[in-house]
């Protein structure tokens, strides 16, 4: 399985998808998704942040059969399974790269082909999405980018 974006891996992520430019999240790729998934889980994080890792987006229950997501993912509010969680930010959806100025830091897109449906409500925290993806995760991908301010 393969997520790509309009970035390279562990290049820089456009200015376009951070909090210095218009805060929509990148258009994303689902490449040799396995055909035994009954949903995905994207999730985004911040491993360099000065608190720990911080996330920016937690999505579950996308369709096997999405290709992808288109910038912003306006697909996902016409779809009622789908569900997203609480960022760093204490808000449902997506947050993009906004780092203290100074380091490079990276932000992981992770995506799970998972073998069942989750049963969380919306808003529920990454930490309860990896709790009930545990023992059902057939496959996973990542997408590394950067971003400084």
């Amino acid at each position: 399985m393969i997520i790509e974006s309009v970035f390279e891996y562990q290049k820089p992520i456009p200015l376009k998808y951070t909090c210095s430019g218009e805060n929509v999240s990148p258009p994303l790729k689902f490449l040799n998704v396995p055909s035994s998934s009954k949903t995905l889980v994207l999730i985004m994080d911040d491993p360099d942040a000065p608190v720990g890792v911080f996330d920016h987006w937690v999505v579950w229950n996308i369709p096997p059969t999405f290709q992808g997501l288109s910038e912003g993912a306006k697909e996902l509010f016409s779809n009622a399974k789908v569900k997203q969680g609480t960022n760093g930010y204490n808000v449902v959806g997506y947050k993009g790269p906004c780092p203290p100025p100074g380091k490079v830091h990276r932000y992981f897109f992770k995506l799970y082909a998972l073998n069942t449906e989750l049963t969380l409500p919306e808003g529920s925290s990454k930490k309860d999405v990896e709790k009930g993806m545990k023992g059902h995760i057939i496959e996973e991908a990542e997408l590394v980018g950067t971003y400084q301010r």
